[in-house]
């Protein structure tokens, strides 16, 4: 099909900001259920204004397991646009849930069938680098080549490097080896989307992300770091004998290295992430009286655009065309 010549994204993010608007209230009330569930109502409300024909690739999980945003659910108002969608309604529940920084909302599209559906994986191994380092990096090289590689391609001293790195048991081995050449480290609890988009963010202090996540936040990553021009080089990562038997039973080489370009097979990517918890990445939603702030991070990836948007939102005049409920 022709690729869509319509900017997505600037619709995309009117989506992200309905699910942070929805879910921020629930900060640090300790339900993560409550909200996650408040940005997925909001979220597939959004989705109906949309004319697309869209599949979730990425969802919050199987039919039987999340009656919304199930992983090959239709979203859209439909038309001739068809489209995979990957969607976190909320990137980190647990940090929204005990007010923790860097819970975002994401959502990210590209045509239909160029999405790698991650099926029975759940982990995969990632190194995320930006542009100016996409091409001195290797999945199995040592840590220690690959920090000085990249610090070369920066113009930076290993010693001012900034690794972002889940503080995960798994990740004990890697910690040190970062720790010994001298790299200094970002641990965080949970949230590897808001990591990658770190790495390949200019404004961000994170020169690189590495270790083991979730295999549906890494493709969705990637519909980002394809527009940014960075690389993220992974491998499936199974964490149990039932997940390694499912992959394997699927047909599925848990060898194989994947890049951005297998990951997501076309440039023709829109993305966008909006802040609920704030943090060292995207500000939180903030309250007033009368409305609401956010602020979101947006992208195209056909024309290379990247959106910063800060908008204000006004109760009165907003609940005169919105079905999403905020309060």
């Amino acid at each position: 099909m022709e690729a869509p010549d319509r900017n997505l994204a600037l619709d995309l993010v009117r989506i992200t900001e309905a699910a942070a608007l929805s879910s921020g209230r629930w900060l640090g009330k300790g339900d993560k259920e409550a909200g996650d569930q408040a940005a997925v109502d909001a979220m597939r409300l959004s989705f109906n204004s949309l004319p697309i024909d869209g599949t979730v690739i990425i969802g919050e999980g199987e039919k039987d397991k999340a009656p919304m945003l199930y992983n090959g659910e239709h979203v859209g108002a439909g038309g001739a646009l068809k489209v995979d969608v990957a969607v976190d309604p909320v990137e980190g529940t647990n940090l929204l849930a005990y007010g923790r920084p860097n819970a975002i909302s994401v959502v990210g599209v590209a045509p239909k069938g160029t999405m790698f559906n991650p099926g029975p994986s759940f982990y995969m191994q990632k190194l995320v680098v930006p542009a100016a380092a996409k091409d001195v990096v290797h999945l199995d090289a040592p840590v220690k080549d690959n920090l000085t590689n990249i610090a070369k391609a920066l113009d930076k001293d290993v010693n001012d490097l900034v690794v972002f790195v889940l503080d995960k048991p798994r990740h004990k081995q890697l910690i040190s080896e970062i720790r010994a050449t001298g790299a200094r480290i970002q641990l965080h609890t949970d949230g590897d989307v808001a990591g990658s988009l770190m790495a390949i963010d200019p404004r961000s202090e994170v020169d690189l992300m590495m270790g083991t996540g979730g295999t549906p936040e890494g493709v969705l990553s990637a519909c980002a770091i394809r527009a940014m021009g960075g690389e993220m080089l992974a491998r499936l990562d199974p964490r149990s004998k039932k997940e390694e038997q499912a992959l394997i039973d699927a047909g599925i080489d848990i060898r194989e290295i994947y890049t951005v370009r297998t990951l997501v097979k076309t440039d023709d990517t829109f993305f966008a992430a909006t802040g609920i918890s704030g943090g060292t990445f995207l500000k939180g939603v903030t309250y007033t009286g009368q409305g609401a702030t956010t602020h979101s991070l947006v992208m195209r990836g056909k024309t290379g655009t990247i959106r910063y948007i800060d908008a204000q939102h006004k109760w009165d005049k907003l609940m005169r065309f919105s079905s999403v409920k905020y309060d």
